[in-house]
């Protein structure tokens, strides 16, 4: 239980590191309050992986039953080259990491196993965002958008890789965001390919096209990824701009199933696009307004560890601020324990475009090498995302492992 004159927490977001940082919060005796501005909480999605240190937070929720209960078992990925003819075919587990205790499962199933667990003790509050901040140092003024003004010792921003609280609190993104030369997007489409816990990989120098299925259900989610050298700021606001630019870059590639994914993409009703890119910040709070997760240092998805950072940051984050006399000492320590371990798995991203979105045939070439070894039964980024993902030993706070029992 924490002594610290700060109990009220006012936390953005309600996605992975928000209702995890929640539960901790809560634990230690903390007064939270969740705003999130979808209306509910968020199913389907993607799927993501949760490994190495991000494990044992799971666990001392208590919630690694659950989460194994929604593992998708994807079984195989399929390499192909620039024909569409397969080069091979390894476990996910040679390209992501992993001895077979890992944990691969749809993002909204985790967001509401989280939720789950934390919505009867914590103020949840859909349907609303922040408006303005003012920290006078002795608290923070919040005013929301739907009108209300509320009055916290901290915030803390939980809302992603564009978000609104760090723009208030810290300034315009630009100023953060390293972008990583990548566009994509990606959505759900009829599974009319046959495919079953597997994912099929077409990519020649500087565009891909993926084909996931997780499980053996009819719906299948489809990615189209390519190399641009600035980002396409001006179609961040227009859906229509975004699935023409797409489909321009993917005009020509009249192989394999890249014609119908163009295609199911320009119809579809559940296209994301958005850049590859991280985040990476000088420092992670200002005054009585933090960060955790994505909004902090999204990794990007090509590291594949943007969700296992997000629930170690949520889990340190409530330690720290709870075992600390104050506030900025709580920051400041939240940020020394996992200032390396972050930057090893944002290191991840150059493996991760090397082996999805190869940019040179150079690139393909040592690809498909490894591939192509008979013996092999990992390539490379594999070892390099067990390394990352195991890099932090994951600390014992008081109280820490009462979920687990």
């Amino acid at each position: 239980m924490t002594t610290a004159p700060f109990r009220r927490v006012l936390v953005s977001g309600a996605s992975i590191a928000g209702p995890t940082l929640a539960y901790w919060l809560h634990r230690r005796g903390f007064e939270v309050t969740v705003v999130e501005k979808a209306g509910a909480v968020r199913g389907g999605g993607y799927p993501i992986d949760i490994r190495g240190a991000a494990l044992g937070v799971v666990d001392r929720m208590g919630l690694l039953p659950a989460v194994r209960a929604a593992h998708v078992d994807s079984r195989r990925i399929t390499f192909l080259d620039a024909d569409g003819s397969a080069v091979g075919a390894v476990s996910p587990e040679s390209v992501s990491g992993g001895t077979g205790g890992d944990v691969e499962l749809p993002r909204g199933a985790l967001t509401e196993v989280l939720h789950a667990a934390v919505q009867d003790d914590v103020d949840f509050r859909f349907g609303d965002t922040i408006a303005t901040l003012h920290d006078d140092g002795d608290g923070v003024d919040v005013t929301f958008v739907s009108g209300e003004r509320r009055r916290f010792d901290l915030v803390v921003g939980a809302d992603g890789l564009h978000s609104h609280t760090r723009a208030l609190a810290f300034g315009p993104e630009e100023q953060f965001h390293r972008y990583l030369g990548y566009c994509f997007a990606g959505w759900t489409m009829p599974n009319e390919f046959g495919l079953d816990h597997e994912g099929v990989i077409w990519s020649v120098p500087g565009r891909a096209a993926v084909i996931y299925a997780v499980g053996g259900t009819d719906q299948v989610h489809g990615f189209l990824s390519f190399t641009r050298d600035d980002p396409p700021l001006d179609a961040f606001r227009d859906p229509r701009a975004q699935r023409e630019l797409v489909a321009a870059r993917f005009a020509g590639d009249d192989v394999w199933e890249v014609p119908r994914l163009v295609a199911a993409m320009q119809e579809a009703d559940d296209v994301f696009f958005d850049v590859v890119s991280q985040i990476h910040m000088p420092r992670w709070s200002t005054g009585r307004v933090g960060l955790v997760g994505d909004a902090a240092h999204a990794p990007s998805f090509l590291s594949g560890q943007g969700s296992s950072l997000a629930l170690v940051g949520g889990y340190v984050l409530a330690g720290e601020l709870a075992a600390a006399p104050t506030y900025r000492e709580g920051f400041a320590r939240y940020e020394r324990r996992l200032r390396d371990f972050v930057a090893q798995n944002q290191a991840l991203a150059d493996g991760g475009r090397s082996v999805i979105v190869p940019r040179t045939e150079s690139d393909v070439a040592r690809r498909d090498a490894a591939l192509r070894e008979p013996d092999r039964t990992r390539i490379p980024t594999g070892d390099a995302v067990d390394r990352a993902a195991t890099a932090l030993e994951l600390p014992v706070y008081p109280g820490a492992v009462d979920g687990a029992a």
